[in-house]
């Protein structure tokens, strides 16, 4: 029985999908005006553990991730610039330029990290007629209102509207130290529609009932959800960051628009803290994959790093943290690599190889408590009552969620070259993944000048001496 805990009701609840076998799940994606940090990804390593998750409990997923190119704005209260517009004026590139560019970087990211795809990844430059088309069902439904910015959701009139953050909203007023619109009714309401600047010409603005503008950031992870899975649908997630303003608003004008309960079950990741601060690019205080690649780790080692937290605790990093976790990603392939040496084997007992799964599959119903199921793994890749045959079929199966390629270890790579040359071979792998081949190519040199010859194979590459 697959447990998770809903945000919506803060309980651990037994997971039932809409429609039995079937999930349909959503995950707010990135907001494409600078580089992705590690914490993003933190949160994006979660998500792609609960679908693994999903599917290891034989659910058929359809899984849909937003790129937000437009409408997210520097300041929570519907205040400051677009991010993107605000990227692109200071590169001095267009909008359409800076969100490819860093829309590539991510997906790039994405496949070294071994975090599976969504079905489709919606932009929400491309999904403007589903987003108008909701903020006009808002307005029928007598929902907004106008201010001489924009068009404005009026929480006031959904009461369910703390339900979600469970927000104090008179305590909100009492203490807000920030000065909001004189035209917001409430500190609370949000923008579903922007009027652009009458004294700026943006680069990506359209027409619309109510003017020339552009969409609230809330509003498209609404109208894009509904359009691909429904009014109602099983699982929403993002980081945690979300569920106060982001999460909460979608909610609401979800619901108010269709009159239908709008998702099941919200998960939410926490923070990744540098120091005793989040990581965020707001205040420059952050580490991007290309940086601890740099570095000389293997994305696979930042997996790993993740993997020993559970999702929903903080969690510090700092390099000594990520080299412990290097050096137990290290060991683990080692192991898989000694597993896969042929030698004479005895039989296997096949009560703990069923003890085995169990226990694993437990730890990972278990509101997906990683730690849990990677000591799982360790246990039965160690365990002399099964075969080396059947301690690697436990470390492949596991590894269906835990996303680490431990089937891409070769003994060769491990058993017959120093730590050095291992190294950089992963290196190259890694830069060969990014589409790197003049770095691919410098490292292949490098590794032939220390006396071996990496050879590229389908799983990954083995090393020999060279002649």
């Amino acid at each position: 029985m697959l447990k998770l805990f809903n945000s919506l009701t803060r309980t651990l609840e037994e997971f039932v999908p809409i429609e039995p076998g079937k999930v349909r799940m959503y995950c707010c994606g990135p907001t494409v005006y600078n580089f992705q940090h590690i914490g993003n990804f933190r949160t994006f390593v979660f998500e792609d553990i609960l679908l693994r998750t999903l599917k290891y409990n034989g659910f058929d997923v359809k899984y849909i991730m937003n790129i937000t190119d437009v409408g997210h704005l520097t300041s929570d209260e519907d205040t400051g610039e677009d991010k993107v517009e605000k990227s692109a004026k200071e590169q001095g590139r267009s909008v359409w330029d800076v969100t490819k560019f860093y829309t590539e970087v991510f997906l790039r990211d994405v496949e070294l990290l071994n975090i599976t795809p969504p079905e489709m990844y919606t932009k929400a430059t491309e999904y403007m007629n589903e987003q108008i088309a909701m903020v006009k069902c808002l307005e029928d439904r007598g929902f907004t209102y106008r201010t001489s910015d924009g068009i404005y959701f009026d929480t006031a009139k959904f009461p369910d509207y703390p339900k979600l953050a469970r927000l104090d909203i008179e305590g909100m007023k009492e203490g807000a130290r920030i000065e909001f619109s004189e035209e917001k009714r409430s500190i609370t309401d949000f923008a579903l529609w922007k009027f652009s600047p009458k004294d700026e010409k943006r680069q990506m603005e359209w027409d619309s009932p109510w003017g020339v503008g552009f969409p609230g950031w809330h509003i498209e992870c609404s109208a894009m959800s509904t359009a691909l899975l429904g009014n109602h649908f099983d699982i929403h997630c993002g980081g945690i960051d979300h569920l106060p303003v982001h999460h909460t608003n979608e909610l609401a004008q979800s619901e108010a628009c269709t009159g239908e309960k709008y998702v099941n079950y919200w998960l939410h990741g926490e923070f990744l803290n540098m120091g005793d601060e989040k990581m965020a690019k707001s205040t420059g205080n952050f580490i991007t994959l290309q940086t601890l690649i740099d570095k000389g780790y293997s994305p696979m080692d930042y997996r790993y790093f993740l993997l020993m937290a559970h999702y929903r605790k903080k969690l510090k990093f700092s390099f000594e943290a990520l080299d412990s976790a290097k050096s137990g990603y290290r060991n683990l392939l080692s192991k898989i690599n000694t597993l896969r040496k042929p030698k004479q084997d005895s039989a296997s007992d096949k009560q703990v190889y069923e003890e085995m799964k169990s226990k694993f599959l437990n730890a990972v119903n278990e509101d997906m408590n990683m730690p849990v199921a990677m000591s799982v793994l360790w246990e039965a890749v160690r365990n002399e009552k099964l075969s080396a045959e059947d301690r690697l079929k436990l470390a492949f199966d596991f590894d269906r969620v835990l996303g680490l390629r431990l089937d891409q270890a070769l003994p060769e790579q491990v058993e017959s070259a120093p730590d050095e040359v291992v190294r950089m071979a992963d290196e190259r792998l890694e830069a060969k993944r990014a589409k790197d081949f003049a770095r691919a190519d410098k490292l292949r040199q490098e590794i032939k000048d220390l006396g071996f010859e990496v050879l590229d194979s389908k799983d990954g590459y083995t090393l020999r001496k060279s002649d």
